[in-house]
């Protein structure tokens, strides 16, 4: 016989039975993404929100399924090797990287945690990978042809400043890609009947007296090489490359947009919005051994028109026309 009793009763095992199991459910994973920066919170800040902007798109939302690891070397490579160990130590599921020192780095530190580049230039040359339909290891992601894409550079500022023989080209010798950055800088200036002079800052307290050394040689305009390093430091670099009032040409757009004259390269922030595409299928389950590095197609031609005309330089209308960009 069913009694108010056993009513109530059952149904009190029943609410206790459902709270043990609503307690017993898991709550939702956390992953936790590492990022490896050669530069500093202000530098990369950009690159940050594009990158957060890409993982949001995915459905990843911090502080619910995924949270950020970011250290930040400030522009001092001998700082990545510890900072890659900590970041293995954390136990992140994926690590990462934008350029060629901290994917180094990261390699050194791990070689089963997953790292994705955020476009490295030409991650073939440099070793990272094989090659990019079969990556192979734990590294894939998207990478950049930058040493090539430099003779374009150089082309393009020999129209804006065809009296400039002598051209000063920058590089970082701590980055894998410097020697490849002078093959190409030499090979497309002996093209043009131009003379390659090469100039070294690999620290930024080196930048200083590398554009000393550029006006001791008598340059007539500046390539500054596509490098973290410089990336971080563009302010200075700016500042510096200003008070030469030579023509100065970068790989990377946000040198022009701190003022500098032009630039012929990739979009960063684009490429870091798309590397969130590798690290959402690494964090489902996917390896990096199976992802086909993805390679920049799109570059785009950026000029300052104020720095221009600070400089007394006209802007040929042909390229005008041609660029993706012109700052008024």
């Amino acid at each position: 016989m069913i009694t108010r009793r056993n009513v109530l009763l059952a149904g009190s095992i029943g609410l206790l039975v459902a709270h043990r199991l609503s307690r017993a459910q898991p709550g939702p994973t956390i992953r936790r993404v590492g990022w490896l920066s050669l530069g500093s919170k202000a530098a990369i800040a950009d690159l940050d929100a594009a990158f957060r902007q890409g993982m949001r798109e995915l459905g990843w939302l911090e502080g619910k399924n995924v949270e950020y690891r970011i250290v930040y070397a400030d522009g001092d490579a001998s700082r990545l090797d510890a900072f890659a160990k900590d970041l293995v130590r954390e136990k992140v599921d994926v690590i990462l990287v934008g350029n060629g020192q901290s994917a180094r780095a990261a390699l050194k530190a791990t070689k089963t945690i997953p790292i994705v580049m955020a476009g490295l230039a030409n991650a073939v040359s440099s070793g990272f990978v094989p090659s990019l339909a079969k990556p192979g290891g734990n590294i894939t992601g998207l990478t950049s042809q930058q040493d090539e894409v430099l003779a374009k550079l150089i082309g393009i500022l020999h129209e804006v400043a065809p009296g400039a023989r002598r051209i000063a080209v920058l590089v970082n010798e701590n980055s894998p890609m410097h020697a490849a950055y002078w093959a190409g800088a030499q090979g497309a200036c002996a093209a043009l009947d131009l003379v390659a002079q090469r100039f070294v800052a690999s620290t930024p307290v080196q930048l200083g007296a590398a554009v000393e050394q550029i006006l001791r040689q008598r340059s007539q305009a500046i390539v500054v090489t596509g490098d973290a390093m410089y990336f971080t430091e563009r302010a200075k670099v700016q500042e510096l490359m200003q008070a030469t009032r030579l023509p100065v040409a970068y790989l990377l757009r946000d040198h022009v947009l701190a003022g500098g004259l032009l630039s012929y390269g990739y979009d960063a922030a684009a490429n870091y919005r798309n590397a969130a595409t590798y690290v959402d299928k690494i964090l489902k389950g996917a390896k990096p051994a199976d992802l086909p590095v993805e390679q920049a197609t799109k570059f785009d031609l950026v000029i300052n028109l104020k720095t221009a005309k600070a400089l007394g330089l006209t802007i040929p209308q042909s390229l005008l026309l041609r660029a993706d960009e012109v700052i008024r």
